[in-house]
């Protein structure tokens, strides 16, 4: 006999874990339905919106305006946030599925891959995930320690977290101290001794993966010059073939853009930015032996072999060495794994089937995955809408066959919660955290001033 989930008398009750842009997006799909759906939204961390909040930058504003969107999301009848509380830690996916017919895990990919050479562990090499946090105001990273006295840093990778990095670290405290920057990082900012920006790629100048928008950037700095010799565009003949593609014309945009790097003057500019291609990081070291500190790294030069639109970069063996007393790897992203559910560990996701989490020998009933977690980390914010609309479908087409969770109610999940002295936050808690952010954020001319601890969020609502 199918069940009733999804009717006027039993509505379809979906749990989704993590509050980021794929989880407000499989919310959206499922009040779109034309059933009956209950969603509870679970966030291990006292705010929403998970990489919209602590990953995009802050001198790029107008991309956050997004959660506009997600507020009228939660506003929704049907919806309940639970920030502060962690699946698998605070719940158990056992305990929640008590309370929901399904559930989705929409948690993103919060770890960085390594780079797998001598000295990665020294100080003063960092993950660009955790700086990204730390001056976006992440509870988890607050006090984070980054030693800005050096002159030269290396960023290794050339997507657009690591073209953020290096921005944030050419841009003067006049460009950033009207943005929601987290105070702490602006006042360690102010004193930075920097001079030079090292962003290093294993491919070359056509394959590089930020964005037209992003380069151009660091065209347009107060007081930073970017500067890119000659011979790191000299493309062989599988780059060209790219480039003369008509599908890669943003590849092209990019590369012209570079063009126009190579002749510009220093002027009385502070600061420099050297876009540098075809090298891969290959040890780092100290300066002195008895020394744990970064002071160097040597970068192995690269070929690149294969069919256009199939190049891979092979090593050469000849090395050259670049002092640097601070490095940031920005090489791509794993997600975490989840106690209770299957993981994928090379390739850092939860294992599905288009959003049925699955493992090698069958699929788990009632559990779904959606964004990063799903299928790795790629794509932009709105990449997630369509993935997340894939897997609600499937959850969707699954309806009948779900087992129905024993307590479907609020009320009961909210009791565990107190009972087990869970203190977490509703979203009309968070919208109250919000305007009081806004609030201390206007008083010194910014956008917004983040609290970065969940007593001062608490503290707010008290």
């Amino acid at each position: 006999m199918p069940n009733e989930l999804g009717t006027n008398q039993r509505p379809l009750r979906v749990a989704i874990v993590g509050s980021g842009p794929s989880g407000f997006y499989a919310a959206e799909s499922l009040f779109k339905s034309e059933n009956n759906v209950i969603v509870g939204m679970f966030e291990r961390l006292p705010a929403p919106y998970g990489l919209v909040r602590y990953g995009v930058a802050p001198d790029h504003d107008k991309i956050k305006n997004v959660t506009k969107v997600y507020e009228k999301i939660a506003a929704r009848e049907g919806f309940s946030f639970f920030g502060n509380v962690e699946i698998g830690k605070d719940l158990t996916i056992h305990q929640l599925r008590k309370f929901y017919d399904a559930v989705i895990f929409t948690s993103g990919a919060e770890a960085d891959r390594k780079l797998g050479i001598e000295g990665e562990d020294l100080v003063g090499s960092h993950t660009a995930t955790e700086f990204v946090a730390w001056y976006n105001g992440h509870p988890d990273y607050r006090d984070r320690q980054f030693d800005l006295s050096c002159e030269s840093v290396a960023v290794i990778g050339q997507g657009n977290v690591a073209m953020d990095v290096a921005r944030i670290l050419c841009k003067t405290i006049d460009e950033l101290k009207k943005t929601d920057i987290a105070q702490h990082a602006l006042d360690a900012l102010a004193e930075s001794k920097i001079k030079e920006v090292h962003i290093i790629g294993r491919r070359g100048p056509a394959q590089a993966a930020f964005s037209s928008s992003e380069i151009k950037e660091f065209g347009e700095l107060e007081d930073c010059v970017p500067a890119v010799d000659p011979k790191e565009l000299e493309l062989n003949y599988a780059s060209q073939t790219e480039l003369e593609d008509t599908s890669n014309a943003a590849k092209k945009k990019n590369f012209d853009i570079l063009k126009g790097f190579v002749s510009v003057p220093q002027g009385n500019k502070q600061k420099k930015l050297f876009v540098q291609f075809r090298r891969s990081p290959a040890a780092m070291y100290p300066l002195e032996k008895s020394s744990n500190k970064l002071g160097k790294v040597y970068l192995e030069r690269n070929e690149l072999i294969g069919e256009p639109g199939q190049q891979k970069s092979r090593g050469t063996g000849e090395k050259e060495e670049l002092k640097c007393g601070l490095l940031f790897r920005s090489i791509g992203y794993r997600g975490i794994p989840i106690k209770g559910l299957p993981f994928h560990d090379q390739w850092g996701i939860i294992p599905n089937q288009e959003g049925r989490v699955a493992d090698s020998e069958h699929i788990f009933p009632g559990l779904y995955t959606a964004g990063w977690i799903k299928r790795g980390p790629s794509g932009v914010i709105g990449t997630n809408k369509p993935d997340s609309e894939e897997t609600v479908k499937h959850l969707l087409e699954d309806m009948s066959d779900l087992n129905p969770c024993k307590n479907p109610s609020d009320e009961a999940i909210i009791g565990l919660l107190k009972e087990l002295n869970v203190r977490f936050i509703s979203f009309e808690e968070w919208k109250k955290i919000d305007a009081a952010e806004i609030a201390r954020g206007q008083e010194s001319g910014k956008s917004r001033e983040k609290f970065v601890s969940l007593d001062e969020m608490l503290s707010v609502l008290e």
